[in-house]
């Protein structure tokens, strides 16, 4: 047998998220030892689970799984297990560990790496947009692997950055691992595999099982993988505030962006920092600092500036700068570009040292 298929039918068994899936790999960290004493009749099923997953493990053999697996190798899921040396190791102490991780674009950003989560609304204001951008850029430009949902909003920003940047970044759906959502998002999903980056679920393809609850599920996987947790712009009641407290159990250091005490937007983040549950985050030194990365190597990022690393937007804006600064307006009108595309690639260009910042919002090359 396939082991695969006995984790396949383990997880299924035991369901996504299963609050005793450490305890279980614990009593039993073969799941293929698991079937053959179930089915010889020479154990129960594990007490820790319960009455529905007992009896599913009695119900199902992992041979019920074989169409899936074939089905994933066939599209180019990748299946990655506990015992998998390409597993997340960050994530192998969870006590609701993900038995079954559907992987798709590259694996080897999994272990490894330096990793920032960059999470927020779903609803952004251009300002929590462009802070979201601007950190992880800056982020990704240190080689600092972004993790986040691939959700709208401020969980795009921080993928798109890390894609502006040429670095992998990592993506936990709440969706089947061939679902995207919202759809509007595949381009960006098929950007971030093209780069090496991660798309991961807990959710098999074709999955037709509960949807309820499965974003907040995955939350904990964000949480767990990054290092230092950033939240760029948040409510008072939503799922980035979940993450935070998965992020809090962990004992992973919380970064907050301030925002406008005016702004709903920002209600959530500041919250966070005047209860002291996060950390201010005012400029990309202080992920830097929580990941005890060395400033001069950002000083070096910085000095190496070449157009042709930075994004399309960024180099029509660079082409159009020179020594005499240069309003956004102006540069809106030389490009071609709205506002807030032009302003994004102003501030790429400054944190790659390609351009500096005047009085009034004006720039010049350097």
């Amino acid at each position: 047998m396939d082991k695969t298929l006995a984790w396949l039918w383990l997880a299924d068994a035991v369901g996504s998220a299963c609050q005793y899936a450490r305890e279980l790999l614990d009593l039993w960290p073969d799941p293929e030892e698991l079937y053959e004493s179930l089915r010889a009749g020479q154990v129960a099923p594990p007490f820790c689970l319960s009455d529905g997953a007992a009896a599913r493990l009695l119900d199902t053999t992992p041979f019920d799984y074989e169409e899936r697996l074939d089905h994933c190798l066939l599209t180019g899921v990748d299946i990655l297990t506990p015992d998998d040396p390409a597993y997340p190791a960050r994530l192998r102490d969870l006590p609701d560990l993900p038995l079954v991780l559907y992987v798709t674009g590259g694996k080897s950003c999994l272990n490894d790496r330096r990793y920032v989560g960059m999470i927020g609304t779903r609803r952004p204001s251009a300002y929590g947009r462009q802070a979201a951008y601007d950190l992880s850029l800056a982020a990704a430009r240190q080689d600092v692997v972004i993790v986040s949902g691939l959700a709208d909003g401020l969980d795009s920003e921080g993928h798109r950055a890390a894609v502006a940047a040429g670095v992998p970044t990592i993506a936990f759906l709440g969706t089947a691992i061939d679902v995207t959502y919202p759809a509007a998002n595949g381009p960006l999903r098929r950007q971030i595999e093209a780069l090496g980056g991660a798309v991961c679920s807990e959710y098999p393809p074709q999955y037709q099982g509960k949807t309820k609850g499965t974003f907040l599920a995955r939350n904990r996987l964000i949480a767990a993988q990054a290092e230092v947790l950033c939240v760029a712009e948040a409510r008072l009641r939503s799922g980035t505030l979940n993450t935070v407290s998965h992020a809090e159990d962990y004992g992973r250091p919380v970064l907050a962006v301030p925002g406008s005490i005016y702004s709903t937007q920002s209600h959530g983040t500041n919250e966070l920092l005047r209860t002291h549950r996060a950390e201010p985050l005012c400029e990309a030194a202080d992920i830097f600092r929580q990941l005890g990365l060395d400033a001069q190597s950002e000083e070096k990022a910085t000095a190496e500036f070449s157009p042709a690393s930075v994004s399309a937007d960024a180099r029509a804006v660079y082409a159009r700068l020179g020594p005499t600064a240069q309003g956004i307006d102006a540069l809106c009108a030389a490009t071609g570009l709205p506002a807030g595309r032009v302003l994004a690639a102003c501030t790429e260009l400054e944190l790659c040292g390609g351009a500096q910042a005047q009085p009034g919002r004006r720039y010049i090359a350097l």
